[in-house]
């Protein structure tokens, strides 16, 4: 294999490089490594030989003896800070891989008896480096070096009651380095009849994943886990492949040509590249030696499975098969309600979904789904991260117009740069087929009494105004039947004006909306009110005009960004005058909705702006509305339509970030489409939602009436409920070389930002580590967690970049919003710079979404987030100093910390549960009973607790004497229902006292400026006072709704449990109806765990390394 090198400074080499770093000798893989997975601060990662506090790191490799094949001692790392030497660029012309790839239960038992460095950690923080291996004869699991007698240092598989994979033991909730261990890399093997745990780490996921299925397989089949392993190995797979190579082989020559067996492979898996599938089945030929071009059955179905198998799937489905190579129709029923969050599957279902996916006709005719099934189905539509529900619209569409985020271009004729570009047409057919809402006609007068668009006083081409208003009657609702606003930027003398109003007639005719406003309403019409109209924005003349024309000032972009920069009406910049010109009253009669103004201060537009006027606004005074008066920008916004468009200081057309304003409110945000970038990401990404109707309801907080939010917070949102999200990136598939890089041939080093955008509290970016010289199937296994405290306004962006030493280059990016993520395990489509799809490039993923109350620092406590009610936060009223008001918000006191009790109460205790079970805080309690199931079953296969299902509230009976960690299970299992029942029981009527205290309080709304001058108060303490009153009422409406979520919470945890029972036959006297409704929930975890004994530092002496 020829080689070149560059130092590239990444923070870990590969296992190659490292292995060759001790002495060069014979070496031997366990896994496939993709660097370090033991801890590093996400600011850490981009930085070579960084120095590693606590865990360090390690590399999966072992350097074997040549001869007895036994690890050599200098190969067990004992110091993994020690100096690298530099990461090497290496450009491979084989497409043979450099490390084994782990695609079966037998290759996973190999690498267990080959051993590996496993990271093993107790309970007084200590972590110990030591050599893992299993037993040749596979009845012990054996570490070394140790203080104990070698036939102490082991674990009789026989003794092993599961497997937990994360950090789901008391050792590592109480640990002092909790922070440090990868939740991909961290597992447990709970053993012994006193449930002990041993805790360890290992060096990257794919190791932790080998030990884990390796483990659950011996624990299933003892000595016969060979011969279970060779009995079913791919059998499925291979009758497949079997069959279509038989159809394939058409004269019967049981062989095929190598140009027909690569087309066959190709046509398979087609991000497979042609070169390094014929490269494949040269090399297998080489190998054996073997002379010709014609390809065997044997050899094909080798070739395949070395190349399209996907071992993170295959690890995937080990996990939910009850470790059998195929899924039945109930582990994948099992699979698609805890995982993917499907509510009610029965059987019908799961075979449904093999019928569909599964390609071996004999896993159709089983009912079994084959680890190609199950990959075409992770694959397919059903498991894209976009929720299919907002491929439609969804949302409620009777409300103000101004109450939307309306999909909005600037300069939409341009097709390039706003001060040379060429103008063209296909401008609006782009965006008007995107879903744009709002486009801009910037209109000057023209040669031969024609109007034509162009930017003014630069020197972009000319279109004519009439082609223009064809194509916009063309494909005005091809998109999107809701109302599209056309800005109109009128530079015409009144002669053309006259042409423009016959133009607009004519072609648009009744498309125009003409009915003028009524002043008796106080907000717009709704979208769906104007469902198939065109509005106009423009100048209008006064009511009061009687003749065909008047003067109006001009609306260059130019001449509104010197507008005047009064705010708070004292403090004023003094700027030219803008200039008048006269306007048509026809073209002025067709503005109705959209009248233009110029925006003075927030007082004189509360005063008197009317609902059916608009301001423009430059970006540069956007912003600093933002910054200075964040409150009064939303509030402004709550009834006004308030557009925004990019300073004319950029005319390279690069585009600010909607985001900045549209944390404000602002509805019509002016893109310029014809620049591709982040900024365009997440227009193009937010507008997806709502079946991409260019329509997007804003969020509650920012439309009631009387709601309280700062734009610019930078914590929690009062009265909404944080969420916590959860993304574990897994793999990638097909990237692409970055567009324009020839410097490093076909090599990529790919890795993955995940991005949130949102309000400022929510704004946050984490990487993955750089897998090094693969873009065909990188494996990451990496997890991350951000809290989202405004989740109706918060996206998610997945970028993946090449990692260069000259500057990392883009390969493809997905933006979401963070309302239309699907839990669960989830493919995302990746999109080139320019919007395009990506062909066959994916990144894999799971998803999981839950309440604040899942997440905060465990270790700190061992018991995750519960709170006891002395650091209890509960909801406070604020003072008005208005005594009548003041008087009825203090009633709300105790009604508020009851509503925070029952809801505290009620999450402490499933918290608790769950940790008992050996899951997260993440997890379902779907999950928690499937995974208790196992232990729950006794010595003679009867269960040994039983659900009786009766009553409203599940409770578990004992079927006789329970050991003690049962009987702690189900102690907090009851103590969890009874919680649950004290919440269904009181909310409603705490709700309903909450609910009176905000209604008492709103009778003083109108009066309220009235009362607080008779109180004395005026200037800041007036307007601290109002503030104040939004404020509470805010928080009462807040919290009301999280005991209504709560209760629903609750109702959902007791339908899980239900349908969890009856799933694992534990339900007493057999199965029952079911809950006659369910809802979906948001899922995480694996299945397999059972709770543990807490172990006391006396049960383990911490002297012994042992």
């Amino acid at each position: 294999m020829a080689e070149f090198t560059e130092n590239r400074g990444r923070l870990s080499p590969s296992a190659g490089e490292k292995a060759g770093e001790e002495d060069g000798r014979t070496q031997r893989e366990v896994s496939v490594s993709n660097g370090d997975c033991g801890g590093l601060p996400a600011d850490a990662l981009g930085s070579a030989g960084a120095d590693r506090q606590g865990l360090e790191a390690a590399t999966a490799s072992v350097v074997l003896d040549p001869k007895s094949g036994i690890p050599r001692r200098t190969s067990i790392i004992k110091d993994g800070s020690r100096q690298r030497k530099e990461r090497k660029k290496t450009v491979s012309f084989s497409s043979m891989p450099t490390e084994k790839k782990i695609s079966s239960a037998s290759d996973c038992i190999n690498a267990m008896v080959d051993g590996s460095e496993l990271r093993k950690v107790r309970s007084n923080s200590r972590v110990y480096h030591r050599y893992f291996l299993l037993d040749a004869d596979m009845q012990s699991l054996r570490w070394e070096p140790s203080k104990k007698e070698s036939d102490k240092a082991k674990i009789d598989v026989k003794s092993i009651k599961e497997v937990r994979t994360g950090k789901n033991t008391d050792t590592f909730r109480t640990n002092g380095i909790y922070d440090q261990i990868s939740e991909d890399c961290a597992f447990s093997v709970i053993y012994g009849e006193t449930y002990e745990s041993l805790d360890l780490v290992a060096n990257t996921a794919d190791v932790a994943n080998i030990w884990v299925t390796g483990l659950r397989y011996l624990i299933s089949y003892g000595k016969l886990t060979l011969n279970m392993i060779e009995s079913s190995q791919n059998s499925l797979r291979s009758s497949w492949l079997g069959d279509l190579f038989d159809e394939a082989d058409v004269g019967g020559n049981k062989s095929l040509s190598l140009c027909a067996a690569v087309q066959l492979i190709k046509k398979l898996n087609p991000g497979l590249k042609n070169v390094k599938i014929e490269l494949k089945l040269k090399e297998l030929h080489k190998a054996k030696d073997k002379m010709g071009c014609d390809i065997i059955k044997e050899e094909f179905i080798e070739v395949y499975h070395d190349l399209c198998t996907r071992p993170e799937i295959y690890f995937l489905l080990v996990q939910f098969s009850s470790n059998k190579e195929f899924l039945d129709s109930k582990d994948l029923m099992i699979f698609l309600e805890a995982e993917q969050g499907m509510a009610q599957v029965s059987e019908e279902t799961s075979l449904e979904v093999i019928k569909q996916y599964e390609p071996s006709k004999e896993g159709q005719l089983k009912g079994c789904l084959s680890l190609d099934g199950f990959t075409n189905y992770l694959m397919s539509n059903d498991c894209h991260i976009f929720d299919p529900e907002q491929k439609t619209v969804c949302q409620d569409m009777n409300q103000p117009i101004s109450h939307y985020y309306i999909n909005s271009s600037h300069n939409t004729y341009l097709i390039e740069d706003q001060f040379r570009g060429p103008s063209d047409i296909t401008g609006y057919i782009r965006a008007l087929k995107m879903g744009c809402r709002s486009v801009e006609l910037d209109v000057w007068d023209g040669p031969d009494n024609e109007p034509v668009i162009y930017t003014g006083h630069t020197m972009t081409s000319h279109i004519v105004f009439r082609s223009v208003i064809d194509i916009i009657n063309k494909y005005a609702f091809v998109a999107s039947e809701f109302p599209l606003i056309l800005c109109l930027e009128n530079h015409c003398s009144l002669k053309q004006q006259r042409v423009m109003f016959q133009h607009l007639k004519k072609i648009l005719g009744d498309k125009i909306h003409s009915d003028p406003p009524r002043p008796e309403d106080n907000y717009l019409p709704s979208p769906n009110d104007l469902k198939g109209k065109i509005l106009l924005k423009g100048k209008k003349l006064p009511n009061t005009c009687n003749s065909s024309e008047g003067e109006v000032t001009d609306e260059d972009e130019g001449a509104e960004m010197s507008q005047h920069m009064s705010i708070d009406g004292g403090e004023q910049q003094t700027v030219a005058q803008p200039k008048k010109f006269q306007l048509s009253k026809d073209l002025s009669d067709l503005v109705t909705l959209c009248k233009s103004i110029q925006f003075k201060d927030f007082p004189t537009a509360f005063q008197n702006q009317k609902h059916w006027e608009l301001c423009s606004f430059n970006e540069v005074f956007a912003s600093r509305c933002t910054t200075d008066y964040p409150g009064e920008f939303v509030n402004y916004n709550k009834k006004f339509l308030t557009r925004v468009y990019p300073s004319p200081m950029r005319i390279d057309s690069s585009n600010m970030n909607p985001q900045d304003f549209w944390k404000c409110g602002c509805q019509i945000v002016a893109m310029n489409y014809q620049t591709p970038g982040l900024m365009m990401d997440l227009n193009i990404g937010w507008f997806r939602q709502n079946g991409n109707c260019g329509y997007v309801l804003r969020p509650a907080i920012m439309r009631e009436q009387v709601s309280y939010f700062s734009a610019n917070t930078k914590d929690s949102v009062p009265g909404v409920s944080p969420q916590l999200l959860h993304i574990k990136i897994i793999s990638g598939q097909n990237f692409p070389k970055p567009k324009g890089s020839g410097a490093k041939g076909d090599v990529v080093d790919p890795y993955v930002y995940v991005e949130i955008h949102g309000i400022p509290a929510d704004c946050a970016e984490q990487r993955t580590k750089t897998v090094n010289q693969n873009g065909d199937n990188p494996l990451f296994d990496e997890s991350f967690e951000f809290q989202i405290n405004l989740p109706e306004l918060a996206m998610v962006r997945f970028v993946v970049l090449d990692d260069d030493y000259i500057g990392d280059e883009f390969i493809g990016q997905y933006t979401i919003p963070f309302e239309c993520l699907q839990p669960g395990f989830r493919h995302i489509p990746l999109q080139s710079l320019t919007g395009e799809l990506l062909p066959h490039a994916w990144l894999f993923v799971h998803v999981a979404i839950t309440n604040r109350r899942g997440g905060g620092k465990p270790h700190k406590r061992g018991l995750s987030v519960r709170k006891g009610k002395r650091s209890r936060e509960y909801a406070t009223m604020r003072i008005l100093l208005i005594k009548a008001v003041d008087e009825v918000f203090k009633t709300a006191t105790q009604p508020l910390r009851e509503a925070t009790d029952l809801r505290e109460n009620m999450q402490n205790a499933i918290v608790s549960f769950k940790e008992l079970c050996g899951l997260s805080a993440v997890a379902n309690l779907k999950q928690c009973i499937l995974a208790l199931s196992s232990r729950l079953i006794g010595a003679d296969n009867n269960p040994v607790v039983l659900f009786n299902l009766k009553d409203q509230y599940p409770v578990m009976e004992a079927q006789g004497l329970l050991p003690d960690v049962l009987k702690k299970v189900v102690t907090a299992y009851e103590t969890m229902i009874q919680t649950s029942r004290t919440l269904l029981e009181n909310s409603e009527s705490v709700y309903e006292r909450i609910l009176q205290v905000q209604k008492a309080a709103m009778e003083f709304h109108e009066n309220l400026h009235d009362m607080a001058v008779k109180e004395g108060l005026k200037g800041r303490k007036l307007h601290k006072s109002v503030e104040s009153f939004t404020w509470n009422i805010t928080i009462l409406k807040g919290q009301a709704d999280l005991l209504k979520h709560a209760r629903a919470e609750v109702l959902e945890n007791l339908k899980q449990v239900h349908y969890a029972a009856l799933t694992c036959n534990l339900a007493k006297g057999g199965p029952s109806a079911t809950p006659s409704t369910g809802s979906d929930s948001r899922p995480r975890r694996s299945l397999e765990a059972i709770p543990e004994k807490a172990v006391g530092e006396e049960d383990i002496s911490d002297e012994e390394e042992n």
